[in-house]
This record gives structure tokens, C-alpha cells and sequence, in this order.
């Protein structure tokens, strides 16, 4: 789950051809294909309001697009042995269809895997992944607002964010706000709360002429568990 990862639940097993990736991977960049790999490194991997782990994370991703088609792979693990019960690894889709004001559509699905070392079962075992459909509006230029809806099929949980980016001298700001719909064993809610508030500031570090590392700090908020999180991330990529 990116982070807003803006990114648990039958079919539980999602696998794309290994020629596909093949094609993909080395066509012609005039068909608009790409490919790209990168990783963050966070002080806390807070996702939804939920800290998993208890420790500092890398999150390594690896990205195919073709059009308005993108999917890969998302991981994050814990640099800390105690905070391995919380690893993931989460195969992802989604399908955008932008206009030239700015607004775009995106649908997608991801698979939740958590490869504990502690796991009963490994990652062929059904009950070992969790399907996510979602769905995602950017508005345009004029009105930047972000609405985000996303289900797990196989209970039915629904968690829904808005947010607002806006941006302060050249720093890059988000405010979002997000809650689960009902009674979540997923989220850990009893009914329908409130679990996500919080403001992220951004900016990219200038290395050299030619290579920066975005950083960013977030500030988040969990008023069903009573609970705040001040975290630290920035990102690496080629």
C-alpha cells in the first residue's frame, strides 16, 4: 500500500504474463510504454492512519505503464526484525483516463500480500492476499481536489479520502482526510470512523544539476485509535 498509497481482500492471486512484461519492458518508447523502479525509505510506514511495523521502512517499487495503463509491484520492509510481521508485497492496476483540463478518472485493483516469516501460509494460498477494487478522481487545474474510494471484495470494508494539494512558496502541501465506512476487523474500527487526517509537506533536494531526492515530512492524525504520527520519507529513483 503506497503511501496516499494515494495506492485488503478473492481472486486472490493476481499474475500478468511474463512475456507481456517482456514486450512491455523493451517496445518502442513511441508506443508510450515505460518502465520505472525506485524505493522510499520512511522513519515510520503509516498507512491510513495505521502504523505497521513500529520501525523505519524501505519500500522498493517497480512500475510498468503502456497509454493509461499502469501495474506493478509495491513492497515495504521493516530494517527492524520485530517489525517483520508487517512486510508487504502488493501486486497492483490501474487505468486513467485524463482530459486536457487537468481532471482525470483512474480505476484499479490491488493485491495485498503480507509475507510475515511468522506467515501460516505462503503466497500461493488464497487466504494469504486480499483484493482491493478502487477508484479515483484528480479535478482539474482550476479545482485541485483528490477523491479516492476503495472496497475489499471479499468483506465488503470501504475506506474513502479526500484531500487538497496546494502549494506554499516551493514547497509542495497535502491536506487529506479519510474513514472507513463500517465495522472493520481490516481497519480495526467497531463502526463507521474517522481514522486518517493530515497534512504532508514535500519538496524535491537538488544533489546535482541532474539528480534531486524528494523529501517530505507527514503529519498524521488517527482519531479512532487516538493516536499521531510525525513521519519522515524521501525517495530514490533513477
Amino acid at each position: 500500500m503506497s503511501a496516499t498509497r494515494l495506492h485488503r481482500c478473492p481472486i486472490r492471486r493476481l499474475r500478468f504474463p511474463a512475456a507481456f512484461v517482456a514486450l512491455l519492458a523493451f517496445a518502442s518508447p513511441a508506443w508510450g510504454q515505460s518502465v520505472s523502479v525506485g524505493a522510499d525509505v520512511v522513519s515510520r510506514y503509516v498507512w491510513r492512519g495505521a502504523d505497521f511495523g513500529e520501525s523505519m521502512a524501505v519500500q522498493p517499487a517497480i512500475t510498468f505503464g503502456a497509454g493509461g495503463l499502469e501495474f506493478g509491484a509495491w513492497g515495504s520492509y521493516s530494517i527492524s526484525a520485530s517489525g517483520a510481521s508487517a512486510n508487504e508485497n502488493d501486486l497492483w492496476a490501474t487505468y486513467t483516463v485524463a482530459a486536457s483540463s487537468g481532471l482525470s478518472v483512474s480505476f484499479g485493483f490491488t493485491d495485498y500480500y503480507f509475507p510475515s516469516p511468522d506467515a501460516e501460509t505462503g503466497f500461493g494460498a488464497g487466504d494469504a492476499h486480499t483484493l482491493e477494487a478502487s477508484l479515483a478522481f484528480s479535478g482539474p487545474e482550476t479545482f485541485p481536489v483528490t477523491l479516492f474510494g476503495g472496497m475489499l471484495t471479499g468483506g465488503g470494508d470501504l475506506y474513502v479520502e479526500a484531500g487538497v494539494p496546494f502549494a506554499v512558496s516551493s514547497v509542495d502541501v497535502a491536506l487529506h482526510m479519510g474513514f472507513v465506512g463500517g465495522e472493520s476487523d481490516f481497519y480495526g474500527t467497531e463502526g463507521a470512523a474517522l481514522v486518517n487526517v493530515g497534512v504532508t509537506a514535500s519538496k524535491a533536494l537538488q544533489i546535482t544539476d541532474s539528480f534531486e531526492v524528494p523529501v517530505s515530512v507527514a503529519y498524521i492524525l488517527n482519531p479512532d485509535q487516538d493516536r499521531a504520527h510525525l513521519v519522515f520519507g524521501f525517495s530514490i529513483a533513477p
